[in-house]
């Protein structure tokens, strides 16, 4: 007689095998909406398989990122609101990625739990899906593992990985960055998915109504904080089509110093007119609330700038054109200098 799946050892033991079934059942119809033609395998196989059109490029090289939401999923769990965590984790790899130019193909997500509940699984992978379709990737496979005295039963952890190609002659090198280019701003949805830490203790999130509307903010604390990353895949694919881009830089951890030096080569710097940055109103309340100073904001959080774009001079209206028709808010935010390699607030 052939018999199904199940264990009541492993189920007393904390890990109920028929969950998963189910999760996997109840999130097929999210993974659905990101096949694209290249995907080959359904969900609940051994390995995604994807068809690798390499048409049109000479050398193809595969890129490849990988990353987490961190603690902002302490917010998800205060409010126990799911369906857009996915998001974040998705934007965090992808994003990555179109910094070198790649178009992401795929991608892959591992969501750890402490006790599975096959609705909020689902919940979490609408956001993966969704997080997929607007970066134009296949959600091609990931794995839930339920684990038992390691998360608390409520909590989970969630990452992913994203793999991209692109043709070696059109891969971004900071090298091409020169005195006098411009640098592009393109505007971010809000804190993203960086600095969480500081976030949580600056608005001590545990004792806080989050639900409470913020006039400052025209929503919840909660809601705000908890807007999904901005997903630049589409918009960026665009203006590399069309203007000789120099290198890109995503502001995550470590905000502008950290993340605008890594897409300049030595001896250059960013000179960055810090009136000229769109501050959206969670900084500011964040600063406030928190007491932190100007320098330490700009390094640890994204202030309103979720992508940089450095361009020759003569490109810099015209990307910003290109960007704005995507949807985009872009705009001038500095340029670059010979000098000591870094950031420059002026």
């Amino acid at each position: 007689m052939v018999e199904k799946s199940f264990s009541e050892s492993y189920k007393a033991a904390g890990v109920d095998v028929t969950a998963g079934y189910k999760a996997v059942e109840l999130m097929k119809a999210h993974v659905a909406r990101t096949m694209t033609t290249a995907a080959m395998s359904p969900i609940g196989g051994f390995g995604g398989l994807l068809e690798l059109d390499l048409t049109g490029m000479e050398h193809p090289l595969l890129c490849s990122g990988t990353d987490g939401v961190g603690t902002k999923l302490k917010l998800a769990f205060l409010l126990d609101r799911h369906s857009t965590v996915g998001i974040d984790c998705v934007a965090m790899c992808v994003n990555d990625i179109i910094c070198c130019g790649a178009k992401p193909l795929l991608f892959l997500d591992y969501i750890a739990v402490g006790k599975n509940y096959p609705e909020k699984v689902a919940e979490i992978v609408s956001g993966v899906a969704e997080g997929c379709v607007q970066a134009g990737c296949a959600l091609v496979g990931g794995e839930t593992a339920e684990m038992p005295g390691f998360y608390p039963e409520d909590e989970y952890d969630l990452a992913g990985f994203s793999v991209g190609v692109v043709d070696r002659s059109k891969v971004l090198d900071p090298e091409r960055v020169q005195d006098g280019d411009i640098l592009v701003g393109i505007a971010s949805s809000g804190v993203h998915s960086n600095g969480f830490s500081l976030v949580r203790k600056v608005f001590d999130v545990e004792h806080t109504d989050l639900t409470a509307y913020a006039d400052r903010l025209g929503a919840p604390l909660g809601e705000t904080l908890l807007t999904p990353t901005r997903i630049y895949v589409k918009p960026v694919l665009k203006l590399l089509e069309e203007v000789a881009v120099k290198s890109i830089s995503h502001i995550t951890g470590g905000g502008f110093y950290e993340n605008i030096p890594r897409a300049l080569p030595k001896g250059f710097k960013a000179v960055i007119d810090q009136d000229a940055v769109r501050v959206l109103p969670i900084f500011k309340l964040i600063q406030e609330v928190g007491n932190i100073p100007t320098r330490d904001m700009f390094n640890t959080f994204n202030m309103g700038v979720g992508m940089c774009v450095a361009v020759d001079k003569n490109d810099a209206d015209r990307a910003c054109r290109i960007l704005r028709e995507q949807g985009e808010d872009a705009y001038v935010i500095g340029e670059i200098r010979a000098g000591e390699h870094g950031v420059e607030m002026r």
